[in-house]
């Protein structure tokens, strides 16, 4: 039941992602004329040269890639990728027809901005479902397996040559709007990933540890490690107390440890993801 459970908010999120990112790219990418990179991007170079609609062409790319990440990469990596081939360009063209010429503003700056906050969320909520967006994904992952090429260094190339490709018949206003463009959707992209995840690593360093890791247990609720360490200077023996705590609990940790020792030396850090006890999983008491 739970894994079915599962399965599906990973679907409706999936569907959601893909929803969101032919309507943005309905609203705000169509009607400015403004370039981007992956897929969309080779399509309205195409679309340009021979009238061929964005939709229709992202389908059969996608198609395409998939057979081909499907031969490389295995099937595992094509069940992933096959709900975003066919969900994007049926979105994109359902939108299409319900929207018709809706235009909601000229405004360069602000089709750039909402382009670059829609596709940024929309491709982190479908990569945290745990899917991938396929289309020109996929050609960086399959260099990378035949050819030993970095995916960084691929997908950076594939980008650039697709934005140079728009250059040929686009004003250069919008080429650097492009650009921005894809910085923002970045941007977002890495936003969205790392949200709800990110939390606050502590290290205290005091004479006091023991009573500092009893007051942190009591009264903030957080496990601690106790480390042993060493004075540099004077080579004395010392404990440093590791805990890691929400956002939200580093003004009352910080109050609690200098109650007990208001001299320690505390190393405040912030760290990606966390995953065990206590935060990915049930916290347990004995």
């Amino acid at each position: 039941m739970e894994n079915s459970k599962k399965w599906l908010r990973s679907a409706l999120a999936v569907a959601a992602g893909n929803a969101l990112y032919a309507l943005t790219v309905k609203l705000f990418l169509l009607p400015s004329g403004l370039v981007t990179g992956g897929t969309t991007g080779i399509a309205l170079t195409v679309n340009h040269l021979t009238g061929m609609s964005v939709s229709s062409f992202v389908l059969l790319f996608n198609v395409v890639m998939l057979l081909i990440g499907l031969t490389v990469l295995g099937k595992g990596f094509a069940v992933t990728t096959l709900a975003s081939t066919f969900l994007y360009p049926a979105a994109l063209e359902i939108f299409d027809r319900l929207l018709g010429d809706l235009v909601l503003t000229e405004d360069l700056l602000l089709c750039t901005a909402f382009t670059g906050l829609g596709i940024g969320l929309a491709l982190g909520i479908v990569i945290r479902s745990g899917a991938s967006t396929g289309g020109m994904d996929i050609p960086p992952l399959v260099l990378q397996k035949t050819m030993r090429i970095p995916v960084s260094v691929s997908m950076y190339v594939f980008d650039v040559a697709i934005l140079l490709m728009q250059a040929l018949f686009r004003p250069a206003e919008n080429i650097l709007y492009g650009v921005l463009l894809v910085m923002v959707y970045t941007i977002v992209l890495d936003k969205v990933l790392l949200m709800g995840t990110s939390k606050i690593e502590v290290k205290v360093i005091s004479p006091r540890a023991r009573e500092i890791s009893d007051a942190i247990l009591s009264e903030v609720d957080r496990g601690v490690t106790l480390l042993n360490g060493e004075s540099g200077y004077l080579r004395n023996e010392t404990q440093v107390i590791l805990t890691v705590i929400s956002n939200r609990e580093l003004h009352k940790l910080e109050k609690v440890v200098h109650a007990v020792d208001p001299e320690c030396f505390m190393v405040v850090s912030r760290i990606s993801e966390v995953r065990g006890r206590g935060f990915s999983l049930q916290k347990k008491y004995q």
